[in-house]
């Protein structure tokens, strides 16, 4: 049986880039909370689908234990869920922090939690963190983005430390600036002459996937030369 990958936010962007990539040498499913989309990404592919909220544990939860009744197994867990957010702090309404802090660090920490146990069990397994330059470099009115990003990447370094003897690899990406809908959701406008194509970090994460077992490469950034 081929490997398992589950990737959130798998309906477009990234994730489908990658969904894309993947989908002849792995046995993808995909994530994302719109149904209407994400069955017509699945089908456009020939991947499985899976409606999940990833701010919602309960939600994961059920959506884990039906992966595992039919699976058997995850053999990878792409987290790559995320929403965009920007401005003065006072100015950001709660309920868009709310949401934002929700999906872009409780998504992972929810998922990752319940995968890591089965990949434990299976003494192995590939955890993939995208994350942002935004996890590295602050800006100003960015500053929720920017909090959920560097919570991130705390949560998958510690976790590097906390599974690397279960031969369990985890991957930090921080990508720039990419052509994808992620400000266009956020009702914000933004030029992306200088954004880099989401297939270009696709096909480096499926390189970085395929290394030998006891190869990891614990962090790395992309973006386009002149960002």
């Amino acid at each position: 049986m081929k490997k398992v990958v589950l990737i959130t936010g798998g309906s477009d962007g990234l994730g489908k880039e990658i969904a894309r990539v993947f989908k002849d040498d792995f046995l993808v499913i995909i994530l994302a909370d719109k149904e209407e989309k994400l069955k017509k990404t699945a089908k456009e592919l020939g991947v499985d689908y899976f409606v999940c909220d990833v701010s919602s544990y309960k939600n994961c939860e059920e959506i884990f234990n039906k992966i595992i009744q039919e699976y058997k197994k995850i053999d990878c867990l792409i987290n790559n869920a995320g929403i965009w957010i920007e401005g003065f702090l006072e100015e950001n309404e709660f309920e868009k922090i709310k949401k934002t802090v929700e999906i872009n660090l409780l998504g992972s920490i929810y998922l990752t939690k319940l995968v890591v146990p089965l990949m434990k069990k299976q003494k192995s397994g590939d955890l993939i963190f995208i994350n942002s330059q935004a996890g590295l470099n602050a800006k100003a009115k960015r500053s929720v983005y920017t909090a959920t990003k560097w919570g991130l990447n705390g949560f998958a370094k510690s976790l590097q430390q906390e599974l690397s003897s279960f031969n369990i690899r985890v991957f930090n990406v921080y990508p720039g600036k990419m052509k994808t809908s992620l400000f266009e959701k956020a009702g914000v406008e933004k030029d992306l002459s200088n954004a880099f194509e989401s297939k270009y970090l696709a096909k480096l994460i499926k390189e970085i996937l395929l290394l030998p077992k006891e190869i990891v490469v614990s962090e790395f950034g992309i973006k386009n030369l002149n960002q």
